[in-house]
């Protein structure tokens, strides 16, 4: 029997080579899966069409609205995922002009985040300083935040999370810094579709109170049309991403450790998270609790071929003492120690 390694460093570079191995295993047993820039401009396209076909049926009547809502947030979440590929660079690494397209075109299905290329910057920092407080990617998605109903709030919503963020900020210049970054990062698609999702939701809430309140409002005729339009958006684009957001930020933010990680411990800095009542999540980000720690291990591999070796990865993993469905995260504020269960929301949120 070969001896478990000592160190987590050595038990990290165990599993990377693991798990590196299976994926050249796979690679040499299916051909296909060496034309990685290929895969990766087929999936982007499947994954659009999926998006305008839907779109398509809502419009004309032959799809219900819930459906064509559903069937693009599974859509955009493929394009989260090509996404974060191309943040490393995994597409088109040597041809700029198809690798920025492709970038272009996945923040396009997802309008609701920041910019792509603003985020490269954050996403390769959280690799070098994964769940410690200069970690700014996943502090934003309320890795580190007690639970409560701020958290709720924050964790589908970042407009709203920038806004709370802004509340607790301790002086004007961290609020003004907070108020800069978010106008620069989601400028411009992601602050049009925030507006989107508020004058949905506040329009409805109007009309609801008023029609209560037993004085119903007489809208206008360009008032509904416009409406009309917003309804449309967020049925086919907005909607998808917010829950796509919410469901990819719950598994992100409790499946990364934060706070007492040791600094480059990647044995601490992820767990495996797939119990059977999260799929309804999973399945809006891409299975991302079950494969995104494999990612930590080995950071070149495209996010299908993950989900291919995550059956020996998450062997390998468990081998190590990476832990698997670590549900006193949620009480402990995504703290490592299972003693520390912190009281009190950071205050130092910049992100």
């Amino acid at each position: 029997m070969t001896p478990t390694p000592a160190t987590h460093q050595e038990r990290s570079a165990h599993i990377r080579a693991v798990v590196m191995a299976r994926g050249n295993e796979l690679r040499e047993r299916y051909p296909i899966l060496q034309h990685q820039d290929a895969i990766g401009a087929g999936i982007l396209a499947f994954a659009l069409a999926g998006m305008l076909g839907s779109a398509w049926l809502y419009a004309e009547g032959t799809m219900a609205w819930w459906v064509c809502l559903l069937l693009n947030a599974f859509f955009a979440s493929l394009t989260h995922e090509l996404e974060h590929d191309l943040i490393h660079s995994m597409y088109f690494r040597k041809q700029r002009v198809p690798h920025n397209l492709m970038m272009g075109l996945v923040w396009l299905a997802r309008p609701s985040t920041i910019n792509p290329w603003i985020r490269r910057n954050l996403h390769l920092n959280h690799h070098k300083v994964s769940g410690t407080e200069t970690d700014l990617e996943e502090r934003a998605i309320t890795n580190g935040e007690p639970w409560g109903f701020a958290r709720l709030l924050m964790v589908g919503d970042n407009m709203m999370s920038s806004f709370i963020r802004l509340l607790r900020a301790p002086t004007w210049e961290r609020r003004k810094m907070i108020v800069t970054r978010t106008l620069v990062g989601y400028a411009p698609l992601g602050l049009i579709n925030w507006s989107v999702w508020y004058l949905f939701l506040g329009f409805h809430l109007i009309d609801f109170v008023a029609t209560a309140a037993g004085a119903p409002i007489a809208w206008s005729a360009a008032t509904l049309a416009v409406m009309d339009v917003i309804t449309f958006a967020v049925v086919v684009l907005v909607g998808p991403n917010v829950l796509r957001t919410f469901c990819l930020h719950f598994i992100s933010s409790n499946m990364h450790y934060y706070g007492d990680v040791e600094l480059g411990n990647v044995i601490q800095q992820t767990q495996v998270l797939n119990p059977w009542w999260l799929w309804p999540l999973q399945a809006f980000c891409f299975n991302f609790g079950s494969t995104h720690g494999i990612h930590h291990f080995v950071v070149k591999e495209p996010f299908y071929l993950r989900q291919m070796t995550a059956p020996v990865a998450h062997k390998v993993m468990r081998e190590m003492g990476v832990r698997f469905n670590d549900f006193g995260t949620f009480a402990r504020a995504n703290r490592w120690d299972e003693q520390d269960k912190p009281a009190a929301a950071p205050v130092q949120q910049t992100a």
